[in-house]
Formats: structure tokens, C-alpha cells, sequence
């Protein structure tokens, strides 16, 4: 047990026994609005506030409160408040914040309401995996074992699952594993990227359609849902799915029941829903991009895949096992240091960027991209093009920015495995802002022409 109310959770070890981690119990007390006197006593990693009728932990008869108004997480590094776009925003002290840490007794401010925050002296010890990976998925620190622990429990009921966590995380393998410790494992696992598909495509891809229905419908098709009839159906990158799909999308998930695209006829479907996404679906409720009811129904149960700059204890663990998966001929040793540098990257792209680090250290060690180091602070950090005052201003200041914009490039393509699409998702600018910037700076314009040919 921790003394100390700043420390919100911590790894508590047990005699012949996986250590578990213990996550302090907390108090919050409405002090102030409609709700002033009511109190809750929670120990979990994420504490949601919000408006009564949602999916909040603290729910609050406050009109000016949005219904996933905020959200209070336990970490190793204490107590991080975070607003999720509410329409009148959080506040701390007078202060409107996005995020911050929060400190024991503050009061948080939302809508016409104010909470009092009270970390406990006990703690609730939620059980770690035993094991350093679970079906495929690899990782002993503490963050990992907690999600395996969760796969597990999850994957022997019939819930919908949302699993959030960046790009490049392993959501997909998140997904697989939740199948393959079910018992649906003998089914089928369907798979639909909705970042990937065109608009009009989507409902489709999702019901598919009778013969007809529409030009070049020359034969009956079916949908995802109906191929993972006995099985999992996981929805990818959920986040990107049209507002109008979203809703005939929560009709077929509460129903289990589809109807294909020119049919009347309604198909039962046994599904078990896994969904994911790298945006902050809370978030986007409040901006009315993604439905509240659809969110609700698809985050019965969640699992948050951390980053890999949160477990980088797993690094050497990962680097070996990637290393296997390629255990072929012409592979050199990876560089005496590569392991040092690996520690101390980023890694913006995660465990899928380490991936393409890791082979590209081993088919081609001494190349100059291969982590290379980022430029640090003063005139001319490593990695940075020198100054030369001999040349003309302009001249040098648009050598700088392109020096950036191709190693932001470059390492944002690796860490997207080159796909264009993804790449101006993950940087938040359009894809033709990245051809443009291929064809600028003179690299290789064949992964534009991959990208496309994929999609």
C-alpha cells in the first residue's frame, strides 16, 4: 500500500504469485449544482463525468454538463484530468484546461456543478497476466499484462468490445486475440477497415446486396456481417464510418440483424461485435461526429492499448521477437547501439513503427535513416543542416524546411508501413499535401503509386 495520495497506482508484488497492480480508490463529492451531496467511491483506471442518461461514472443532472463531459485517469505519474470537448469545457481553480494533472482535494468545475476530488488511503488490486504475451500479443510490463488480463475476461462473453489506442498499437492483434480465446475461436474473425473504403461503398461491405440493386449488381453478395455468421466480426478504424451508416450500422448491432441492399428480407446474424479506433470517440461525440447511442452500445466493455513510449520496457522483448518473425538469410546484426537509441525514440508510430526499424536495421545497417538521431537543442542540433551565413536567408531557411519536412516524412511513411492514406490521417492533413511533398523532395514515388493501387 502507498501512503502517498499523490501516487495513484502502483505494482503491488505477492508471494509464488503474479504481482497485480493496485489502483487507488477515489472520491468524488458534488459540492455545487443539482446534484450537490451526492458522492461516488471509485477504483478504476478511467473515472468518466458526464450528463445523466450516458455512459458516465459520475452522471450529473446538469444541463450545461455534455454527456461524456470529462475524464479523471489513474496513472503511475498520478491523477491527468482531460477534457473531451465538452461544450462549456472543464475547469480547475478558474482555469479552463484541455488537460492537466490534478492535484489531491481540488475541485473540479463543470457546467453550473463542482466536484470535490479526495484520494483515499486503500486501493483495489486488479490481477496481472502471468505470462509476458497472450495469442500473438507481446509485453510484461505492467500496462500489457493488465490488457491481457482483460482480453481474457472479455473474450469469454458475448459483449461488444471498443478497443482505443493509437496507430500502430496492435489493435488488430487486440481484436484476433479476443477471437481466439473465445468460444467462437472455431468461427470465422472478419475483418472491415472503414478508413479504407469509399463512402458509398461502405453499407455494402457491411450487408452486402441482391442482384440489381444497384448498376453492376449482376449477383447477390454478401457483407461482413453475414461472412462471421458463428464467429467475430471487427470493425477497424470505427471512427471514420459516415454519420448516416452509423445509424443503420447501431440497428444491425443491437438486432444482430441485417437486411442486404435491395432485399426486404431481414437475416439474422451471430456475431460477436469487436470494434476500434485511434480517435478519441468521446471526443468526437461531443463534436456530433460520431453517434452517442452507437458509441454506448458499441463500449460495453473497453480496452485501451497504451503506446509504446508508455511500456518501453518491452522494447527488448519486441526487437527479439521481431527478429524471429524474419530469422532469414542475409540479415546483419542490428547495430551494437541500436537498442540504446531504441530507448530513447519517441516511436510516434509505436510498435508498428519499431517493426519497420527493426527490419531495416537488420537488411540494411548502416543506413542513415535507421533511428537516426533527432536534432536536439542549439545552433545545430544532430541531425539538423548546418547554418551557413554565406548563403542568402531565404535560400537556407527553405533548406531547413526541407531537411524537416523529408525526415518527418520519411519517418511518418514508416511508421504507416508507406500507406498514404493512413500517413495524412495520422499527420491530419489531405493525401495529395503528401504526393505533393514526394515529388518536392525527390523520394521514392512508388509508394504513392502502391497507395493508390491498393485502394
Amino acid at each position: 500500500m502507498s501512503d502517498d495520495l499523490e501516487t495513484a497506482t502502483w505494482i503491488t508484488p505477492h508471494q509464488g504469485r503474479a504481482p497485480s497492480l493496485s489502483v487507488r480508490r477515489c472520491r468524488l463529492e458534488v459540492v455545487a449544482g443539482p446534484d450537490t451531496g451526492a458522492v461516488v467511491e471509485l477504483a478504476q483506471p478511467a473515472i468518466v463525468i458526464g450528463r445523466a442518461g450516458g455512459s458516465a461514472d459520475l452522471a450529473l443532472n446538469d444541463p450545461k454538463v455534455s454527456g461524456l463531459h470529462c475524464e479523471l485517469r489513474l496513472e503511475a505519474g498520478g491523477y491527468r484530468l482531460r477534457d473531451l470537448s465538452s461544450t462549456n469545457g472543464t475547469h480547475v481553480r478558474g482555469v479552463r484546461l484541455v488537460e492537466a494533472w490534478l492535484s489531491p482535494g481540488a475541485t473540479i468545475a463543470v457546467g453550473k456543478s463542482a466536484i470535490l476530488f479526495t484520494p483515499l488511503a486503500d486501493a483495489v488490486a486488479l490481477p496481472l497476466w502471468a505470462e509476458p504475451g497472450l495469442a500473438g500479443m507481446i509485453g510484461h510490463s505492467a500496462p500489457m499484462r493488465h490488457l491481457f488480463e482483460l482480453v481474457e475476461r472479455f473474450a469469454h462473453s458475448d459483449a461488444t468490445v471498443l478497443i482505443q489506442g493509437e496507430t500502430g498499437t496492435g489493435k488488430e492483434l487486440v481484436a484476433d486475440a479476443l477471437h481466439q480465446r473465445s468460444p467462437r475461436a472455431g468461427g470465422p474473425f472478419q475483418v472491415l477497415d472503414c478508413s479504407s473504403l469509399p463512402e458509398q461503398l461502405v453499407e455494402d461491405q457491411l450487408f452486402g446486396h441482391e442482384p440489381g440493386a444497384f448498376t453492376g449488381a449482376a449477383r447477390a453478395t454478401i457483407g461482413v456481417f453475414e461472412a462471421a455468421h458463428g464467429g467475430t466480426l471487427f470493425l477497424d478504424e470505427i471512427g471514420e464510418l459516415p454519420l448516416e451508416t452509423q445509424a443503420k450500422l447501431l440497428r444491425a448491432v443491437e438486432s444482430r440483424r441485417i437486411r442486404r441492399i435491395g432485399s426486404t428480407k431481414q437475416i439474422a446474424c451471430d456475431v460477436r461485435i469487436v470494434a476500434a479506433t485511434n480517435r478519441d470517440l468521446a471526443v468526437e461525440v461531443n463534436r456530433g461526429t460520431f453517434r452517442a447511442d452507437l458509441f454506448y452500445r458499441l463500449a460495453v466493455a473497453r480496452l485501451s492499448v497504451p503506446p509504446l513510449r508508455e511500456r518501453k520496457e518491452d522494447i527488448p522483448l519486441l526487437v527479439e521477437h521481431f527478429l524471429n518473425q524474419l530469422d532469414g538469410a542475409g540479415l546483419a546484426p542490428l547495430p551494437t547501439d541500436f537498442l540504446e537509441r531504441a530507448q530513447a525514440h519517441a516511436w510516434p508510430g509505436n510498435v508498428r513503427e519499431l517493426r519497420n526499424a527493426v527490419e531495416r536495421a537488420a537488411l540494411l545497417p548502416h543506413h542513415p535513416t535507421v533511428l537516426a538521431a533527432e536534432a536536439g537543442p542549439g545552433p545545430a542540433g544532430a541531425g539538423a543542416v548546418p547554418i551557413d551565413v554565406t548563403v542568402p536567408f531565404k535560400i537556407a531557411k527553405q533548406r531547413m524546411v526541407d531537411d524537416f519536412d523529408r525526415r518527418y516524412l520519411e519517418a511518418l511513411l514508416a511508421a504507416n508501413d508507406g500507406n498514404i492514406s493512413a500517413a495524412a490521417r495520422a499527420a491530419g492533413i489531405d493525401r495529395m499535401s503528401i504526393y505533393k511533398m514526394i515529388k518536392r523532395l525527390g523520394l521514392d514515388d512508388r509508394t504513392a503509386a502502391d497507395d493508390s493501387a491498393a485502394e
